[in-house]
């Protein structure tokens, strides 16, 4: 499977919609637009003492509508596939998911990808949605989605979190077929419907090679169980790489920027990799964060708790050819 190359489209204000031709060039297999209504990064050390983002922007949370602005990016592009990364199945339920799954695919021409994932706490508990059994409801969402797009005709479903009554999706698919489904998966259960259900796999968070492999494995293995080609699941991989000579690798890691990709980084990530994570055992990594709780006390606490080599056992790091060669 050749490397390929894809690029984030930023979904945060001020829109800017002028670079589109030149990432529409052919160098990259696809856009990804995160769909969030907050941001990782903690109000609390929103200021230029910790970052120079915030003289550029009064807030970390800026955020538009990823499926909107995706039906506006289909329209200004003409090669590129287009995904969200990731539309999580609390907030958007899963008809609306496929009817406008479908939609952008007519739209695009058969380049749309619909990136799901379960939800993280930063954009459900703030807003009053459920956080829990968020895996559970997604696997089912998951499975309702692929029967609209596969059903002629009314449609009965009774499931947990879901039901359908008589419920009709008459718009054809396109002629390349239903939308690719991409999976954001980290955990155990995820993994496997990746293998189960997935077109393709968004990792979240950063992993060194090891849990990489690892988690990569189990998806072929579930893909095998369920008799489907373990080879026809594309797999990603989102890479934060610090480019510079010791010296100013050694400062670079004193940056809080810097310091708090620990928060996006699993427990087991960093266990794999004999690191003990600061935030605990069983911290699940973007997942979990909540920039509600995060007051600047508690992470300038956290930061210096944060063991740079902690960081550099799961990032590529170095002069630009030392990365190239991790």
């Amino acid at each position: 499977m050749p490397l390929e190359l894809a690029s984030f489209f930023r979904t945060t204000l001020p829109l800017d919609l002028s670079g589109l031709a030149a990432l529409d060039d052919g160098r990259y297999h696809s856009l990804w637009m995160p769909d969030h209504l907050v941001s990782f990064w903690p109000d609390s050390i929103w200021t230029p003492e910790f970052t120079d983002l915030a003289e550029v922007s009064p807030s970390p949370h800026r955020y538009l509508d990823a499926l909107t602005l995706a039906g506006a990016v289909a329209a200004r592009t003409a090669r590129t596939r287009l995904a969200t990364s990731v539309i999580d199945t609390v907030r958007r339920h899963p008809v609306m998911l496929a009817q406008s799954a479908l939609t952008l695919t007519h739209l695009s021409n058969g380049r749309f990808i619909l990136g799901l994932g379960a939800g993280e706490r930063e954009n459900l508990a703030p807003y009053g949605f459920e956080h829990e059994g968020t895996v559970s409801r997604f696997a089912e969402a998951l499975r309702l989605i692929r029967l609209l797009w596969s059903t002629d005709g009314p449609l009965d479903f009774a499931g947990q979190y879901f039901t359908l009554e008589h419920a009709r999706l008459d718009a054809e698919l396109h002629h390349t077929g239903p939308p690719p489904i991409w999976i954001g998966a980290n955990g155990p259960r995820m993994l496997r419907l990746v293998g189960e259900f997935g077109d393709g796999w968004w990792p979240t968070g950063s992993a060194g090679p090891d849990t990489y492999r690892g988690q990569l494995a189990r998806i072929r293995e579930a893909a095998e169980q369920a008799g489907r080609d373990p080879q026809a699941i594309t797999p990603a991989k989102m890479v934060v790489c610090l480019i510079g000579e010791p010296d100013e690798l050694r400062e670079i890691l004193q940056r809080p920027l810097v310091k708090s990709l620990i928060l996006q980084l699993t427990a087991d990530a960093l266990a794999a990799t004999g690191n003990r994570h600061p935030m605990g055992e069983h911290w699940r990594g973007i997942q979990d964060i909540d920039p509600r709780v995060l007051t600047r006390d508690r992470l300038l606490q956290l930061f210096e708790q944060v063991d740079p080599a902690a960081i550099l056992s799961v990032v590529p790091h170095g002069t630009p050819e030392q990365v190239a060669g991790q």
